[in-house]
C-alpha cells in the first residue's frame, strides 16, 4: 500500500482541531484501556489498518492481554472476559459507528445510560466520533500502518 497523502502535513491546522478532540477525549476521565477498546473496535468496523495496528499496540502497552485483544470484535461471546461498562461502551461503538444502518435506537441508549452517566455517554459518544473521523482520514488517503513500514 502507498500513501496517497500524507494529511498531517497537507493540513496540519485541521488535523491539529481533530487533536485536540483528542486531548479532550483523554482527559475526560474515561479509562484509558475502555477508550483503546473501543477506538479498535471502531477501526476494525471500518477496516482501517494504520488504527487497528495502532490501537492493538496501544492495549498491549496499556497492559491488556493479547487474548482480550483478539477478542475485541466478538466481545459479546466472550463471557465474562468483557465486564459490564466494556460491553456497554462497545455496543454503542457499533451503533454508533453503523449510524446509517441502526440510527442509534432507543434500547442502545438506554442500554449504555445504565453505564455511563450523561457526560460520560457525550464524551464517549465523541470519541467514538472521532474515531470514526480518524479512520476516515487514513483509509481515504492510505495511510501505512507501522507495522508495515
Amino acid at each position: 500500500m502507498t500513501q496517497r497523502i500524507n494529511y498531517q502535513e497537507v493540513a496540519p491546522r485541521g488535523v491539529k482541531v481533530l487533536a485536540g478532540a483528542h486531548v479532550y477525549i483523554n482527559q475526560s476521565g474515561l479509562a484509558p484501556e475502555l477508550l483503546a477498546a473501543v477506538y479498535l473496535r471502531v477501526s476494525l468496523i471500518n477496516g482501517c489498518a494504520y488504527c487497528i495496528d495502532m490501537h492493538s499496540r496501544e492495549l498491549r502497552e496499556l497492559g491488556v492481554s493479547n487474548e482480550k485483544i483478539a477478542l475485541i470484535p466478538a466481545w459479546h461471546e466472550a463471557g465474562q472476559l468483557f465486564d459490564a461498562r466494556e460491553k456497554a461502551a462497545l455496543a454503542w461503538a457499533e451503533t454508533v459507528t453503523h449510524v446509517s444502518t441502526t440510527g442509534v435506537p432507543n434500547n442502545e441508549f438506554e442500554a449504555v445510560s445504565q453505564h455511563f452517566d450523561e457526560k460520560e455517554l457525550v464524551d464517549l459518544t465523541i470519541a467514538i466520533s472521532m474515531m470514526n473521523a480518524y479512520n476516515r482520514l487514513a483509509i481515504s488517503f492510505r495511510t501505512v500502518p507501522a507495522s508495515a513500514v
